[in-house]
């Protein structure tokens, strides 16, 4: 079958298919909307800060883009709920760090330590303090940020960081599409 007859076959599944996810008025309902997003594939990242006793702290994100190229800055959308967005966004500005780091294929596991709610995330994975930020070990794409801007919304709150120190390695990402971890570009 050549693109052409794949493109229309695809077009003709999605005529076929009721509009799901909209009630009286045009609401969208927050399934509606994160079965939506489901479609939207995307690489994963773990964010991690310091938390105010001294230990480590951090979570899975989907939602990391780079931002800025002058100066270097990414955006990051954090759950307002998570003990590492209130670290982020708690303390005195400038002063205030926190790391991005994008996994590779074979980090599917550690993806799940840090999706999950574990009190200690951080016990069974390599890692050390680079300064006050928790650096994961064997990562393809690490930045340390400054925390800039800050800007909350519903349930989330996008921050802004400023790329203060970088370290890339080849590798091929984590993939996330449909709620799987397991997806990867090129077969």
């Amino acid at each position: 079958m050549d693109l052409r007859q794949q493109e229309k076959q695809q077009e003709r599944r999605r005529e076929e298919q009721p509009e799901r996810g909209t009630g009286g008025g045009g609401a969208v309902s927050g399934a509606a909307f994160t079965e939506a997003m489901s479609w939207l594939v995307s690489g994963v990242a773990v964010v991690s800060a310091r938390r105010g006793d001294g230990r480590p702290s951090g979570l899975l994100v989907s939602s990391v883009c780079s931002y800025s190229a002058d100066p270097p800055s990414v955006l990051v959308a954090l759950a307002r709920t998570s003990r590492t967005c209130r670290e982020i966004t708690a303390g005195p500005g400038p002063d205030v760090h926190f790391g991005v780091h994008l996994l590779a294929r074979s980090h599917a596991a550690l993806a799940r330590t840090f999706a999950g709610s574990s009190g200690d995330k951080f016990a069974d994975v390599l890692w050390d303090w680079d300064g006050t930020v928790p650096r994961l070990a064997g990562v393809p794409v690490y930045a340390k940020c400054r925390a800039g801007a800050v800007l909350p919304h519903g349930d989330h709150v996008i921050v802004v960081g400023e790329v203060v120190g970088c370290a890339v390695a080849e590798d091929d990402p984590l993939v996330y599409f449909r709620r799987r971890l397991d997806w990867s570009l090129g077969g």
